[in-house]
């Protein structure tokens, strides 16, 4: 077995090195485009209007499931205008819901992230702290405490969730 061991091998063959790829710089305007998303303001309004998207698209649907107490009273052409008009109520209600929420989590996120220099679960924690902080405080200081560590500990939650990365 020694002497198998000890057999110079033969050099690989040109079909049997493998291919490295040469490293590809960024274009010019892959860098501004980098650089437009890198800005706070930039990030935080693309994700206020992601989420007032995402919220026509929750009120159109929860809406749509709201029953009349009074439907055996009601036609049909009633029917359909109560739900139409809740459907419109709910996506108002849930756009506006969302698109603020996107914009203050992103802000908070990105702020605390270009202060820190580093991008870990603590911004996320932070950015979410805020965030339920700030949804809400009209229902004074204990709501908002409760809103700041229950939106946190949910931000963590869904970071570590689809963070396939760690």
């Amino acid at each position: 077995m020694a002497s198998s061991e000890s057999e110079p091998q033969p050099a690989p063959t040109e079909a049997e090195k493998p291919k490295i790829e040469p490293l590809r710089l960024p274009t010019p305007e892959e860098v501004r485009g980098q650089d437009i998303w890198n800005n706070c303001a930039v990030r935080s309004v693309v994700s206020g209007v992601l989420g007032g998207g995402l919220g026509i698209f929750m009120g159109l649907f929860l809406g749509a499931l709201d029953n009349p107490i009074t439907q055996e009273e009601m036609t049909a052409k009633q029917q359909f205008i109560y739900t139409a008009k809740q459907m419109g109520r709910r996506s108002y209600s849930s756009a506006k819901t969302f698109a603020v929420m996107g914009l203050i989590f992103s802000a908070a996120e990105c702020i605390v992230e270009k202060a820190r220099a580093k991008h870990d679960t603590t911004n996320t924690a932070v950015a979410g702290c805020v965030t339920g902080g700030v949804l809400s405080a009209r229902g004074g200081p204990q709501a908002a405490c409760a809103g700041c560590a229950g939106f946190a500990t949910f931000s963590v939650l869904i970071e570590k969730f689809l963070d396939r990365h760690s």
